[in-house]
């Protein structure tokens, strides 16, 4: 019988959140098993209390380096008599965690030329799947344990008391639920990741005019995507329903956010993934080298998106520039799409 799970999961946020699926299968295919959970220190929060994981063990940039690292993973691995080990990533990096283990057994990674003789189960990308698909492929070997569910859904959780407290918040920024409220993601982590400036504040400038209705919050990180957001609000004139004062400034706040939004629009990245765990319509833009098919799971009426892939073939696009790629989505075929969508979850103004 499986008694203890272990699934590794570092690097960021949109990652971890598609994991879920994983998490969320396995609680279903094994209710007794504990489910523990490795993930970086900054996004362990998101995680806290979530029904499908037992025991969250975070890594701070420190304990991420060297011989400290060792040390922690060779502790981790022997404090508890792990029956599996999911290594999601299975890189160089991650291996110690099945080496410090070899009597687990089950030690699954995905098939990497260099992890033949530490995971004895190794998983095969498949090109047809999506990631989710791929994640929840890592525990096809336990079907041997008993019948496995498996569920593409991938649900975050928050408190009933942090969503009130953040929706006080909200009322206090001058926000009311009795009109729809839009989450806007117009800001990249990584730079060169967001659809050109210009482009996004003609459709920023669409969206507020012909659904004035709607309230516009922009969601930002930092003093740069704060800057960002700041100069789309002052070139557009600082419209009424356009929000600059609203703060997220944790992930849990985002969850809340994301919860108490009616759709999501934005570059790709990890506030899409999580509009989605909460069951947000959303519209994204998938930049060059992004595949669309892959990382929007579930692409049905409620999500979906755009990318360079639906106007030029990816062979095409290698005699390419990266900019020249990205200008391969116009503002009329992102504002067709959008509107399409907008028109069916908002009230549109006449």
């Amino acid at each position: 019988m499986i008694q203890h799970i272990l699934i590794i999961r570092f690097r960021r946020v949109g990652d971890s959140v598609l994991s879920m699926a994983l998490c969320h299968s396995l609680r279903q295919s094994f209710p007794q098993a504990k489910i523990h959970f490795v993930i970086n220190k900054h996004i362990a929060p998101l995680y806290r209390n979530h029904p499908d994981i037992d025991k969250v063990i975070p890594f701070s940039d420190r304990e991420n380096k060297g011989m400290t690292y060792l040390k922690k993973v060779w502790a981790i691995m022997h404090q508890t008599p792990y029956d599996v080990i999911i290594d999601m990533r299975s890189t160089p990096k991650t291996l110690p965690f099945a080496l410090f283990s070899l009597h687990s057994a089950y030690r699954i990674g995905r098939h990497k030329w260099y992890n033949h003789f530490i995971h004895n189960f190794r998983i095969p990308e498949s090109p047809q799947t999506n990631r989710v698909q791929s994640n929840l492929a890592l525990m096809e070997p336990l079907g041997q344990e008993g019948n496995l569910i498996r569920d593409e859904h991938f649900p975050l959780y928050v408190s009933e008391e942090e969503r009130q407290t953040y929706a006080n918040y909200l009322t206090s920024k001058g926000i009311t639920f009795s009109r729809p409220i839009v989450l806007l993601a117009v800001a990249t982590r990584i730079e060169g990741k967001a659809w050109p400036k210009e482009r996004m504040q003609e459709v920023l400038s669409r969206l507020i005019t012909h659904y004035s209705n709607a309230q516009f919050i922009m969601n930002y990180g930092g003093n740069a995507e704060k800057a960002l957001c700041q100069s789309y609000y002052d070139a557009l004139g600082q419209p009424c329903n356009l929000f600059m004062n609203v703060e997220a400034p944790t992930l849990r706040d985002l969850v809340c956010l994301c919860s108490l939004s009616q759709f999501f629009f934005g570059n790709e990245g990890g506030p899409r993934h999580i509009s989605q765990a909460m069951g947000v319509p959303s519209f994204a833009i998938y930049p060059p080298n992004i595949d669309k098919h892959f990382w929007l799971p579930g692409n049905s009426a409620n999500y979906q998106g755009i990318s360079p892939d639906e106007f030029v073939s990816k062979a095409e696009q290698q005699k390419m520039t990266y900019q020249e790629r990205m200008q391969l989505i116009t503002i009329d075929a992102v504002w067709q799409q959008l509107s399409s969508m907008l028109n069916c979850f908002l009230q549109k103004e006449p």
